[in-house]
């Protein structure tokens, strides 16, 4: 059974939501965390609902709303969504009122909306959609595993027209913590400069994409989302490449058969290090893309990188924003998403031309 993106949607620090040109005007920043850019919610939002939304959970309904409108599709099969960690502003929300109320007569809707399946409830409820409804809380292979869960529904014949999201938002407190952990540089700098220093850290980001999964094909189709996989704590970076080259032969495919390479550099060397010896070894003739300059690093960043994939298949250009050296490969009809969170989290996707 093949897998197809119908469409997807996505709100980032870009602009990439609705109607847009293709990551042709890139946004610049100066800083050491990157904000989305956000849209007229009250097009997709009432706004009587709207004033008790916190800022993931608007993200994740327009989001998820854009990418069915995109579909002319009324009502998903299911709806699956992966966070790290979750609603973070009503959760900071409802402990800090623990402290200045003493633990007294506290208002319970930061507290309802603190879950990590917030988003996921909040778009059922918006459109009466008494299907599957699932949630992933898997650190960083979060949006992995709930396309995985997608994939399965279709596949059992359970569901069509599945719609699979990522969400994560970054807030003042999880953003200091995580730069006292050394993720965040403790530097202002451009994010479209992000992979001219070799420094330790990279930029705080945050987002939302929503993709609709069908195994019906239909010239309409985005890509087809042929395999994923992930892989745990691997011992070395030889560990690693033969990972790569199981998941390429699982599918009957050598490295030099791959069109384009979008990998996860984020600007820290420690981080990249993997992606540095990948692309003087395996992937040494490939052509190469990154993303996380635009969209900053987060545990479900990954769904942007498909959002990009999906759209390079479809319109057959690589943005020069994304592309990480000269283009060896002209054609445009296989791509291989690899990524992986802090060296732990670590998934492969690959996407073709349907």
């Amino acid at each position: 059974m093949n897998i197809y993106i119908r469409s997807s949607a996505t709100i980032s620090a870009q602009k990439t939501f609705g109607d847009v040109p293709f990551l042709t005007d890139p946004v610049e920043y100066e800083g050491m965390r990157l904000k989305t850019i956000e849209p007229d919610y009250k097009n997709y939002i009432d706004p009587k609902l709207m004033r008790r939304m916190s800022h993931v959970i608007k993200m994740g309904v327009a989001t998820a709303q854009e990418c069915l409108n995109q579909a002319s599709v009324d009502m998903p099969g299911a709806i699956i969504t992966g966070t790290a960690f979750g609603c973070m502003e009503d959760t900071v929300t409802f402990l800090t009122r623990i402290v200045e109320l003493d633990e007294e007569m506290l208002p319970p809707t930061a507290f309802i909306q603190s879950t990590h399946n917030t988003v996921a409830a909040q778009i059922a409820l918006m459109l009466k959609c008494h299907q599957y409804n699932n949630t992933f809380v898997h650190k960083g292979i979060s949006f992995e595993s709930a396309l995985l869960d997608g994939i399965m529904l279709l596949k059992e014949g359970e569901a069509d027209n599945i719609l699979v999201g990522g969400t994560e938002e970054m807030v003042d407190v999880s953003f200091t913590v995580l730069t006292r952990l050394g993720l965040y540089k403790r530097w202002p700098l451009s994010n479209l400069d992000l992979f001219k220093t070799q420094s330790k850290g990279t930029i705080g980001g945050e987002g939302a994409a929503f993709f609709l999964l069908t195994d019906k094909p239909s010239a309409d189709n985005l890509a087809e989302l042929v395999a994923i996989k992930t892989f745990y704590r691997p011992k070395d970076d030889q560990d690693i490449q033969l990972n790569i080259n199981k998941f390429l032969v699982a599918n009957s495919l050598k490295a030099e058969d791959i069109d384009l390479v979008i990998t996860g550099k984020n600007g820290d060397t420690k981080n990249d290090a993997v992606y540095d010896v990948l692309s003087d070894s395996l992937f040494a003739n490939a052509t190469l893309a990154n993303y996380k300059h635009l969209c900053g690093e987060y545990p479900t960043s990954v769904s942007f990188a498909l959002w990009i994939a999906s759209n390079i298949i479809k319109k057959g250009v690589v943005p020069a924003i994304v592309a990480d050296g000269e283009m060896k490969n002209q054609s445009l009809k296989k791509i291989l998403i690899y990524n992986h969170y802090q060296n732990i989290y670590h998934s492969l996707m690959l996407v073709t031309a349907c």
